[in-house]
């Protein structure tokens, strides 16, 4: 009992806690009665609720049918490589027969929206080529910047701004996050980063649908060419004040018509549509490029005139749920930059460096080292890819799409024609959301022969691995 009494206060506190709390809770003064009808009582102001809008498609939506939204998408692409080095390769001044780099192909964030019945914005920041070369903590770059209003619903938009709103053919403007195989057709971005933003323009355009005829015109005002650059008896870009450079690209979809919200086209559906497009298109700007012989003082200008056509289909075999499907694609383009232009280029280049002992490269098209090989030129290139989709849910819920591409190019700089491949397979684990590609790349290796041509002298090959992580 003695203990019970020591205990007392403490029991006495957490029995009265309730109560005073209670007590805390009544109001100073009487409450007013609830109403005495049910009348009253349904005509009582309640406070509003929110209105909630969930995502549907990646979407929020802005109002009550989803007409008005923003949506917002990421897109991550890692390389890990084996590459064998074109010759006389150096990195930090190391020689280096073959290399081996992970980096970040590309990341992406896109953010647009309908805003309302007519107006359209599209923006997209990211990175490409993050290695183990690059500057540490490089920022992310503006990509896309336009905006967009519908004059006739479907039919025109008139739309401004930084954008790949471009001409000559399909892949001129790729999404990324369908590509078929390990890297979008390059020598389709016939301009890309010499005046342009990794094939972004800034530009005025004007695009829409016409039955089944898809179409998109643009004028552009290219990017300027650092001044000093050198005039050579071959072409290179002026570093003239640059005239507008004037682009369309039109398709004829006769199957599924695809969407034209934003510029770039799909790689491939995966057999999620049935498509069948035959198209074409040009880029041309006036003066464009010089040139000046040794032995004549006058620089001479170039226009850049430039034409492709193109077929793609992309469609299922058979009608079951889980049949497989195909992928083609060919383009034949006419690049006419000027006299025996070439341009080299190297997809994020494992390598910084070339030995000064190397004296048999091209000069004047830029940097021959590492994986590097003359993709664009003055000349006609046909370029085609195929790929064939296995039956869903082949292996769990995964299936796996092989591919070829081929790229073949008969430029005036290079006395043997160039011939490039690429063969890989895809593991799709969540079709382009989440995939694994692994890559097999052969390429011709140039160099200067005693008389002058710019033959190949032997092949080099890498071996690519990417894993995708697409949220669209």
């Amino acid at each position: 009992m003695a203990q019970i009494f020591r205990h007392f206060p403490l029991i006495f506190s957490l029995t009265a806690l309730p109560l005073l709390a209670a007590a805390q809770t009544q109001p100073n003064s009487p409450a007013a009665p609830p109403p005495d009808t049910q009348g009253a009582q349904a005509t009582q102001t309640q406070p509003p609720r929110p209105t909630a809008f969930p995502l549907k498609d990646g979407k929020l939506a802005l109002n009550d049918d989803a007409s008005h939204y923003v949506k917002l998408t990421l897109a991550n692409q890692v390389w890990a490589r084996y590459n064998q080095s074109n010759p006389g390769t150096q990195v930090n001044g190391f020689g280096r027969n073959q290399t081996f780099d992970v980096g970040i192909r590309r990341f992406r964030i896109q953010f647009y929206g309908q805003l309302t019945d007519r107006v359209f914005i599209y923006s997209q920041i990211g990175i490409n080529n993050f290695s183990y070369l690059s500057e540490r903590k490089a920022g992310f770059f503006l990509h896309d910047a336009v905006s967009e209003y519908a004059v006739v619903k479907n039919n025109l938009s008139l739309g401004a701004g930084l954008g790949a709103w471009n001409g000559l053919s399909r892949f001129t403007a790729s999404s990324v996050g369908s590509i078929m195989g390990i890297d979008l057709p390059l020598v389709a971005e016939t301009t890309n980063d010499v005046n342009d933003q990794f094939g972004r323009k800034l530009s005025i355009y004007a695009k829409g649908k016409l039955s089944k005829l898809d179409y998109r015109v643009a004028l552009s005002k290219p990017l300027i060419i650092a001044r000093g650059t050198a005039i050579a008896p071959y072409a290179t870009f002026a570093s003239t004040p640059p005239e507008p450079q004037f682009q369309g690209y039109f398709q004829w979809q006769f199957l599924d018509q695809e969407s034209n919200l934003t510029p770039y086209h799909a790689g491939t559906y995966l057999g999620k549509k049935r498509v069948f497009n035959i198209g074409a298109g040009f880029i041309a700007q006036p003066k464009a490029t010089w040139t000046r012989e040794a032995t004549r003082p006058d620089t001479v200008m170039h226009a850049m005139k430039q034409f492709a056509v193109d077929v793609y289909y992309d469609a299922p075999i058979g009608t079951e749920p889980d049949a497989p499907s195909i992928s083609f694609y060919a383009s034949g383009l006419h690049l006419d930059y000027g006299p025996n232009y070439l341009r080299y280029l190297g997809p994020m280049n494992p390598a910084n460096g070339q030995a000064s002992t190397t004296t048999d490269q091209i000069v004047g098209a830029g940097a021959t080292y590492g994986n590097a090989a003359p993709l664009y030129g003055t000349g006609n290139v046909l370029y085609a890819q195929l790929g064939y989709k296995l039956k869903e849910n082949l292996l769990g819920t995964t299936t796996f799409m092989p591919y070829v591409s081929y790229q073949h190019a008969r430029y005036k700089r290079l006395a043997d024609d160039l011939n490039y491949y690429d063969a890989g397979i895809n593991w799709l684990l969540v079709g382009h959301t989440s995939k694994l590609t692994v890559s097999y790349q052969n390429r011709p290796v140039y160099l200067v022969q005693a008389n002058g041509d710019n033959r190949v002298d032997a092949r080099r090959s890498a071996v690519v691995m990417q894993y995708q992580v697409y949220f669209n």
